[in-house]
């Protein structure tokens, strides 16, 4: 199973890039849902109005992802006149949606942890000087490691430990998403105005058909009239 991030942001667009972004956000989910992938919203900026989002970054896994995202990466068109400003003259928006580099996840099993009995440093009489009831954990992929005392028994420390060591691991891996999610923010300057990879119309969202060309046809035509004539 992989997995990718995808960004979706308005370039520091308008109230009504905003609101697309916001249909934009729930039309990819339930697409993405529909093909067997799992998804999760991990990072959402709200708009000024309901409904609306500045931007949102999104975790995508599964199987065979790139086929399934390839058709939202660029940029993507709504063409609706605006709800907020009906004198407006624009009637097209853009949002733009792109995948940036996942962080790297770091690994959660409790089988991992090694612990290490020690003897407790500090006051507390006899005690402390005779039982190893303080905890040394050890997450071993990270190396992020806790040194537990307050308790008098071994096995307390150890829980103690452990949520420890799960704060700290939280800690490390959300730090990361924000490295990756502020890298995104230089993608708001890359948005580019035109040849959408989607187009959607009206306030109910609906997919714009491409309108049909016949260039293959016209080619073809051309071919068989050029061959007609040399024969």
């Amino acid at each position: 199973m992989e997995t990718k991030i995808l960004h979706i942001t308005t370039a520091k667009g308008p109230l009504e890039c905003q609101l697309a972004a916001g249909k934009i956000l729930g039309a990819l989910l339930a697409d993405l849902r529909k093909k067997g992938l799992q998804v999760e919203v991990l990072d959402r900026t709200a708009g000024q109005e309901s409904g609306t989002i500045l931007s949102a970054t999104i975790q995508v896994s599964g199987i065979a992802i790139q086929t399934a995202i390839q058709s939202w990466l660029g940029t993507i068109q709504w063409i609706q006149q605006s709800p907020y400003r009906p004198n407006h003259g624009r009637k097209n928006w853009f949002v733009g949606v792109f995948k940036v580099n996942p962080a790297a996840a770091i690994s959660w099993n409790e089988n991992e942890i090694v612990y290490q009995s020690v003897r407790s440093s500090g006051s507390g009489g006899q005690h402390v000087n005779k039982v190893s009831s303080a905890v040394r954990a050890t997450h071993t992929p990270s190396g992020t490691m806790v040194f537990v005392q307050e308790s008098r028994s071994q096995l307390q420390n150890k829980k103690i430990a452990l949520e420890r060591i799960r704060a700290k691991l939280e800690k490390v891996q959300s730090e990361k998403l924000v490295e990756v999610v502020n890298q995104t923010w230089s993608q708001h300057h890359e948005l580019e105005r035109g040849n959408p990879v989607r187009t959607f119309t009206g306030m109910d969202f609906k997919p714009k058909k491409a309108a049909k060309t016949f260039k293959k046809e016209r080619n073809q035509l051309k071919h068989e009239l050029k061959r007609d004539l040399n024969q």
